[in-house]
């Protein structure tokens, strides 16, 4: 596999802006990410799971540097909308951002909507799925390592070490119809 590792960067700052949004995912106000996780209250994130044509999925192996989930395997990438960004920005935003992937955005399907819930780290989440095999520019700040898993390998994995996972990619996971 193809994988290149940006030279700098850091995972994130406790000052980013995010929307705060009410039950229903309509915002309601900002406030940075150190309160917003802090006071747990709901926001909004997005995961990519990238595809290739053998239906495998690329996983990112999370940084040791990152705030939340560090060393644990999770989505192509994912990441928070910033305040006033909408979930399909977010994803091309974040696919550009931690693998180094640039996308139509025709080319991003919207796969699953999760409600913010504990699991989920009170996020709404939108799952979207792309076919791209690479090759991917890892950002070191954000992500340690890649792999490419088959489903029934992964389901596996995840079975036998479920810790080795980010708890809301399990969560999702366990959702995906496929």
């Amino acid at each position: 596999m193809d994988l290149k590792v940006k030279a700098e960067g850091r995972a994130q700052s406790a000052d980013e802006l995010f929307d705060v949004v009410d039950e229903q995912d309509r915002v309601i106000g900002q406030a940075r990410r150190a309160d917003v996780h802090a006071q747990r209250l709901r926001h909004r994130a997005v995961h990519v799971l990238c595809l290739d044509e053998a239906g495998r999925v690329f996983l990112q192996r999370r940084s040791m540097l990152k705030d939340s989930a560090p060393g644990r395997w999770c989505a192509s990438c994912s990441g928070h909308l910033d305040a006033g960004e909408d979930y399909d920005a977010a994803a091309l935003r974040e696919l550009a951002e931690e693998i180094g992937v640039v996308v139509p955005p025709a080319a991003l399907e919207r796969w699953l909507r999760l409600e913010a819930c504990r699991e989920t780290g009170m996020e709404f989440l939108w799952i979207y799925r792309v076919r791209h095999a690479g090759p991917f520019t890892l950002h070191p700040a954000e992500i340690m390592d890649g792999a490419w898993y088959e489903r029934a390998a992964l389901d596996a994995a995840m079975s036998e070490r479920p810790r080795d996972f980010a708890g809301s990619f399990r969560h999702l996971w366990a959702r995906l119809t496929w």
